[in-house]
């Protein structure tokens, strides 16, 4: 049976409907895959920059940590060594102060007379020499010129040998030291230094320990105190 006209074109938009429809929904599948895409790979970037963003800053804290840990260790150390420094001052005040009253001994003849002898003896038993050269102050050569006989009497009683002490008649110690006396023998090639400076060196050397531990308290972190 022949369809009409009519019939054709009713058919044509029933199927052209169809296809529109099918491309219609088409259309819409593709968007919608697309936007779900979409939304993954943005998704994606936004976890992406946020996680460089937590590093970026998670690295900026720990500078700033390390920098603050610098910053109080540097601010510590300088001021352990301002408190050291102090201490070191204060310690050398008092033994600016026991330099300044050796300066005196000499004021006293009779009881630097007996120390003279005491030096001599001390520097004698170290060089253990026959000739020894004495060197003092100028203002002490008489002094020492007096009480030589009895360092070589207490030196001879105790070594049971003799020595031979000539005073240097061309250098002095210098006239604005504390006193005391140096022994060169051997054509001065061996030297005992025994002025009251030398002595206090020696003597502070042995007690600025003991001196921080009586000024400052025993500081807990040391094992040692020489």
């Amino acid at each position: 049976m022949a369809l009409s006209d009519a019939d054709v074109q009713k058919q044509i938009k029933h199927m052209m409907a169809f296809i529109e429809q099918e491309a219609n929904e088409k259309a819409e599948e593709i968007d919608a895959k697309a936007e779900e895409e979409f939304n993954i790979e943005k998704g994606r970037l936004v976890q992406q920059q946020r996680l460089k963003i937590m590093e970026y800053y998670e690295k900026k804290e720990k500078q700033v940590e390390l920098q603050k840990k610098i910053q109080s260790s540097f601010m510590l150390n300088q001021a352990r060594l301002k408190v050291l420094r102090v201490r070191e001052e204060h310690v050398r005040s008092v033994l600016d102060g026991a330099r300044a009253k050796l300066a005196n001994a000499a004021s006293q003849p009779e009881q630097y007379s007996d120390l003279l002898v005491v030096l001599i003896v001390q520097a004698l038993f170290q060089l253990m020499e026959t000739n020894v050269l004495i060197r003092t102050r100028a203002q002490d050569v008489s002094l020492v010129s007096g009480i030589l006989g009895r360092a070589k009497d207490q030196y001879k009683g105790l070594m049971h040998r003799d020595v031979n002490i000539t005073i240097d008649p061309e250098q002095n110690l210098p006239a604005d030291s504390c006193g005391g006396v140096e022994l060169l023998a051997a054509k001065g090639r061996i030297k005992i230094s025994n002025t009251l400076e030398s002595r206090l060196e020696m003597v502070a050397e042995q007690l600025v320990p003991e001196v921080r531990s009586a000024l400052f308290g025993r500081n807990p972190n040391r094992k040692f105190t020489d």
